[in-house]
Formats: structure tokens, C-alpha cells, sequence
């Protein structure tokens, strides 16, 4: 279990296999996306920065959203498309354990 409290930008930014200027961008764009800063001024990404990122991501890599458009259902739409991210990693949890159990029968 990951137990980090803060993620760096690089780290965001290879997670997501994007530039760390599409990151600075969005957050300006973005009222969600708010990073803390460290005395250095360096971007602390919590878990929950993570999750609104990946909301942003999904809405405009994956969906197509324009900037506009994604902000609009953010807005409308934020705690239901946070419900669907919550559903699909429980649905990736028990894929795992299923294909575990599987693999323990085919042995």
C-alpha cells in the first residue's frame, strides 16, 4: 500500500505520460486542480489533486472534452464522475482477485 503523503510533478507527469506544462496549464485553468507548494515553491500533489487531475485527464485526453466543456461538467457533474472512478477501481480490484483465484485452480 502507498503510503506517500505528496507526489511530486514529475511524478504526476509520468504517471499520466504528460508534459509538466500541460500540469501547470490545467491547474490555471482549473479551479480543482490546486496543488500545495512547498517553501521552494515546488507543486505537492495530495491524493485528491491526483484524483481531479485524472477527472481533467479523462474528460479531455480520453473523452475529448474541450477545456470548456470539461470545466462545465465538472461542474455539473463532479461527485458522479468521481462515484464512476470509485466503481471502476473497485471493478479492477476484484478483476484481480478473480484472475488470482483462477490462476490457484489452473496450478
Amino acid at each position: 500500500m502507498d503510503t506517500k503523503l505528496y507526489y511530486s510533478i514529475s511524478e504526476i507527469s509520468e504517471q499520466f505520460d504528460v508534459s509538466k506544462s500541460l500540469i501547470r496549464f490545467w491547474e490555471t485553468e482549473f479551479s480543482i486542480l490546486n496543488p500545495r507548494k512547498n517553501s521552494k515553491g515546488e507543486r505537492r500533489f495530495t491524493k485528491k489533486d491526483i484524483e481531479d487531475f485524472r477527472i481533467i485527464y479523462h474528460l479531455v485526453k480520453e473523452k475529448g472534452f474541450t477545456l470548456e466543456g470539461a470545466k462545465k461538467e465538472i461542474d455539473q457533474n463532479k461527485e458522479r464522475i468521481k462515484q464512476k472512478f470509485q466503481i471502476l477501481a473497485n471493478l479492477k480490484i476484484i478483476k484481480v482477485h478473480f484472475e488470482a483465484q483462477r490462476d490457484d485452480l489452473i496450478k
